[in-house]
């Protein structure tokens, strides 16, 4: 494994968001959500995420996340990605990344 630089680290900008929707995304090769979030002073980011098996609508609005919004954007099918939801793949489906307790929306990872 190739070890980085603290300034490597800081370029990437993961922030804390909260979920204000999600829609289903039919045209999507894998079941997927098109899911819109609020970064705060960076303001609300839109992605497609695979993550139907583990998570409905419901469970995921309301819900904290993390994001990296420093990507350049991303076309998947007629849908434009701004942000990339992190998260773990299990055998399951992917695992979000949340935060344990809240944190005002747009809050840097340290």
């Amino acid at each position: 494994m190739e070890q980085i630089s603290w300034s490597d680290f800081e370029k990437v900008l993961l922030v804390a968001g909260t979920v204000l929707r999600v829609e289903p995304f039919p045209q999507a090769r894998s079941p997927a959500w098109k899911i819109w979030a609020d970064f705060g002073p960076y303001g609300e980011k839109k992605t497609s995420a695979q993550v139907v098996s583990l998570y409905t609508p419901e469970q995921l609005v309301g819900r904290q996340i993390v994001g990296v919004i420093n990507f350049p954007e991303k076309q998947i099918g007629p849908f434009r990605s701004q942000f990339l939801l992190t998260g773990f793949p299990t055998a399951e489906g992917v695992v979000l990344t949340t935060i344990e307790r809240r944190v005002p929306d747009g809050t840097r990872m340290a």
